[in-house]
């Protein structure tokens, strides 16, 4: 099917801004056009592709279908533009990365605030969800690399590699101050309220296997979407949970958490870096990805 790649390009701005109006000023281009210029698409490709309504269009399943590799190609296309333009400007162009919450804390916010400075026209966007909808990101094409919080299930033509360790300790607010000096049998928390990631994440399962490892059937009485989340709840005596030792470390300085002493041996976490092996990456984003390497060999 011989369709115009500038039909595509319009469409791109169509369905980002939901809008003809806002497109054709993105294109510097007219609204009678652009609307003829979808039709066209359309009938080219025998679909219904937008859906008009009062305040604006949305898009339909062949839309968003359309959409999801439009949005891809058209991001490649303009990365590679930008490092063609500055191929001979070091550290230049945009990387994509996939982060985990608790991967932003840990290491990315420090190790991009040092990239940055060493390469200040490589522009980044960070796409933050929990691992398994990061992977699929990473596996869709919408990623450079990622990196996420262990454990997590490695797709096939995915490479992981470990940049850090990390220890997760049990924390309570000082509501439970009380458990403050006692070491504990995990069983002997089961009726106190726990805080913990939701389900959909790896944490939630990493700790379900946990606890059934133990013989107790137990579910976290508030769930959170990200782990950032964790620590307010917790010192606002809201219940117990498992957080990272070293973001827990200020709080417990402060005396606004009290650690929770239990006899068993809470499960090791790791941040992994993964990519698509399949697929290579650009000059950005492999400078950046040998930096994070770097960065991560040197701690």
């Amino acid at each position: 099917m011989d369709i115009n790649f500038e039909y595509y390009k319009i469409f791109y701005y169509v369905a980002k801004y939901k809008n003809i109006t806002k497109a054709a000023a993105a294109l510097g281009n007219n609204q009678p056009n652009v609307t003829r210029v979808m039709k066209l698409l359309e009938a080219q490709l025998n679909c219904k592709l937008f859906i008009r309504e009062a305040r604006g269009i949305s898009l339909t399943e062949a839309g968003e279908l359309l959409f999801s590799h439009v949005e891809i190609a058209y991001s490649h296309l303009l990365n590679a533009q930008e490092e063609i333009r500055g191929q001979n400007t070091q550290g230049y162009g945009t990387v994509e990365i996939g982060a985990t919450e608790t991967a932003l804390h840990l290491f990315l916010l420090d190790a991009l605030l040092g990239f940055k400075k060493k390469y200040p026209a490589v522009r980044i966007k960070i796409h933050n969800h929990t691992a398994p909808e990061t992977l699929r990101l990473l596996t869709g094409g919408k990623l450079d690399f990622a990196v996420v919080t262990s454990p997590f299930e490695i797709p096939k033509a995915v490479r992981s590699e470990k940049i850090l360790d990390f220890n997760e300790i049990l924390v309570g607010g000082m509501q439970y101050r009380n458990l403050r000096h006692a070491s504990l049998e995990l069983k002997d928390l089961k009726d106190y309220p726990w805080v913990g990631l939701g389900r959909g994440t790896a944490t939630y399962e990493l700790y379900k296997n946990f606890f059934i490892g133990h013989k107790i059937d137990l579910e976290p009485d508030m769930e959170v979407a990200t782990s950032d989340l964790l620590l307010p709840l917790i010192v606002n005596n809201l219940g117990i949970g498992f957080v990272p030792e070293t973001l827990a470390l200020p709080f417990l300085a402060e005396e606004k958490l009290i650690p929770i002493h239990i006899n068993c041996k809470i499960p090791k976490r790791s941040l992994q870096m993964v990519s698509d092996q399949g697929r290579g990456k650009s000059l950005a984003a492999d400078t950046l990805y040998q930096y994070f390497r770097e960065k991560a060999a040197g701690q």
